[in-house]
């Protein structure tokens, strides 16, 4: 059902068994896939393509120009996956030509009120963006991630799978996969055991990743730490996302339990 005050430009293309509420306002090059419910006063605008049984809140502003001043009108996109909560005044922009010219969001994610994704930035599947949460332009959260309420991640920021932010934390530096990170401003506090076990990990392989997380972080020159792990630890396949994850980017600086 289309709500007779909503504003739907006739270069739109609106799949079937799409709801779209009181006065919400469709630009020209949207997309929208079957079964997303749009609420009343929603502004989805820009190159974007929303996925399949989306769930989108009022006063949510979705594919509006990227906050960046280097921005001058250029053609970038939004992709959007499928059965993603957006609640209400949640911001989401495109990307800009000088960060790849997308932003990109995937699957079964929730972003709580007044979360906002920057940007260029490339956020996975079943991610939570508790209220209040800012994600900087270009900025990498990965599968599972959950970023704790009025928590800010610094543009360029990497947040591995699985890794756990708590609140009121500024996220300027880089958290690995399966790590929790809280603080004024983050510091690795360990690893998200309970998470783990949720997603039914066998118990060895957590205790495999917990004593190579003992030597890789067991002082601060991580590089000789981690030439010096066992091939019991290199072998374990979430101690090698932790490892591939450190030397996948080296100018990006790691979050550490040194930081400061």
């Amino acid at each position: 059902m289309i709500d007779k005050t909503a504003i739907i430009d006739s270069k739109a293309k609106i799949s079937e068994n799409v709801k779209i509420g009181p006065y919400s306002v469709i630009g020209p090059n949207v997309e929208i896939g079957n079964g997303t419910v749009i609420q009343s006063h929603v502004n989805l605008t820009g190159n974007t393509i929303i996925g399949k049984n989306n769930k989108i809140y009022p006063f949510a502003s979705i594919g509006n120009d990227p906050q960046d001043l280097k921005f001058k009108g250029e053609e970038t996109k939004l992709e959007i996956g499928d059965n993603n909560k957006i609640r209400e005044y949640v911001t989401i922009n495109p990307g800009t030509e000088g960060g790849g010219g997308k932003t990109k969001v995937g699957n079964n994610c929730l972003f709580m009120v007044s979360a906002h994704i920057a940007h260029d930035c490339v956020v996975g599947d079943n991610v939570i963006l508790a209220n209040n949460v800012p994600l900087g332009g270009h900025a990498h959260v990965d599968d599972n991630a959950i970023i704790g309420g009025n928590s800010a991640v610094q543009q360029f920021t990497r947040v591995g799978k699985f890794a756990m932010i708590g609140g009121m934390c500024g996220v300027v530096r880089d958290v690995i996969p399966y790590g929790i990170a809280h603080g004024n401003r983050s510091i690795l506090q360990g690893l998200n055991l309970i998470g783990l076990r949720r997603k039914n990990i066998p118990n060895k392989e957590i205790l495999t990743l917990t004593e190579a997380y003992k030597e890789i972080f067991k002082n601060e020159n991580l590089t000789e730490n981690l030439n010096n792990l066992s091939s019991e630890f290199k072998n374990n396949v979430l101690v090698h996302d932790v490892i591939n994850f450190i030397e996948k980017d080296k100018k990006r600086p790691i979050c550490t339990p040194f930081s400061k």
